[in-house]
């Protein structure tokens, strides 16, 4: 039996995309569309939009422009003026733009109360398949953000992709990693399990994963992962609700960033939170809002960062 107003969080997020173009091809993405064939959000349209949104977090996601690409450094430096403006609207910025240089991370530290990257998976295997068009997925590079992240200590969000074409020993391969460099850095503040559900825009449509996996990811996750790191399962890809009932008892404690579109995964629409409150209300537990960052990270920040954080933090309190 779930233990009384055990208290799930969720975040109340809205998702600014700097641009959806991206060099990678993953088998499965509903996300990107061709370098050169999208226009970067301004400013402009940004301020418009923010100055309309009742949230906490903005998520910056982005696709990727080319490390070598005569476009990379403005690039990068238009994201940070998303997160600049985020903070100036009063919101808390979460950056997740792909592999990023040490330099490059270390810049949108400054104006990012979090970051992350989702592992995927470690195996070397599904660069020769879903990953075979997609030259950042080479798990090397993915797993030296996370150290990155710990040195420069930025509280960090990772993950996997589940169903994807790899083992339940990919799994466990993939959360022990994450475990070594939290035990090191201490950083983790959430491990995502994302189940790949087919979209309408992705190249091959694959098979989806299913309910009996997620929760076997599940259970494997709080098992190997240390009891600091929150798991997180997008609310809007599980199949069933007895399954989101199913995986918190297993150990899910975070429900997401929870806003109008998932811009990764379009075609699947989040629960209103009146459906979600009510579906945990009746199994025994509360929904919460929270922070993007933990509270056991806030000293990691700059001063005018911590005050922005100690800002929300009353506000939710109060």
């Amino acid at each position: 039996m779930a233990t009384l107003s055990l208290r799930i969080t969720y975040s109340p997020a809205y998702t600014l995309v700097p641009t959806y173009e991206c060099f990678n091809q993953c088998s499965y993405c509903n996300f990107r569309v061709q370098p050169g064939s999208d226009t970067w959000l301004s400013l402009a349209q940004a301020r418009v939009t923010l100055r309309e949104l009742k949230a906490i977090e903005i998520l910056i996601l982005s696709g990727e422009v080319h490390p070598h690409s005569s476009r990379r450094a403005d690039w990068l430096e238009h994201i940070y003026a998303l997160c600049q403006l985020a903070l100036a609207e009063g919101f808390l910025p979460h950056t997740n733009a792909g592999p990023l240089g040490f330099e490059e991370m270390a810049k949108l530290k400054q104006a990012n109360v979090s970051m992350g990257l989702m592992l995927e998976q470690l195996t070397p295997t599904l660069l020769d398949s879903v990953h075979r068009r997609a030259p950042s997925k080479q798990p090397a590079v993915r797993l030296e953000q996370l150290t990155w992240a710990g040195q420069l200590q930025i509280p960090f969000t990772t993950g996997l992709l589940l169903g994807i074409g790899e083992t339940q020993a990919d799994w466990e391969e993939t959360l022990i990693a994450i475990a070594n460099l939290h035990h090191q850095y201490g950083h983790i503040q959430e491990v995502i399990l994302q189940p790949h559900q087919p979209g309408e825009r992705q190249q091959q449509l694959g098979q989806p994963c299913d309910d009996a996996m997620l929760l076997a990811a599940v259970k494997l996750a709080r098992q190997r992962l240390p009891d600091d790191v929150t798991i997180q399962i997008p609310p809007n890809l599980v199949q069933s609700s007895q399954t989101l009932i199913d995986c918190i008892e297993s150990g899910v404690r975070d429900l997401g960033g929870i806003g109008p579109i998932d811009e990764v995964n379009p075609t699947y629409h989040h629960q209103s939170l009146k459906s979600l409150t009510d579906l945990l209300q009746s199994n025994g537990y509360s929904l919460q809002p929270r922070l993007p960052i933990y509270p056991q990270h806030d000293d990691w920040l700059s001063p005018p960062l911590k005050q922005k954080v100690q800002s929300w933090r009353t506000r939710l309190d109060s």
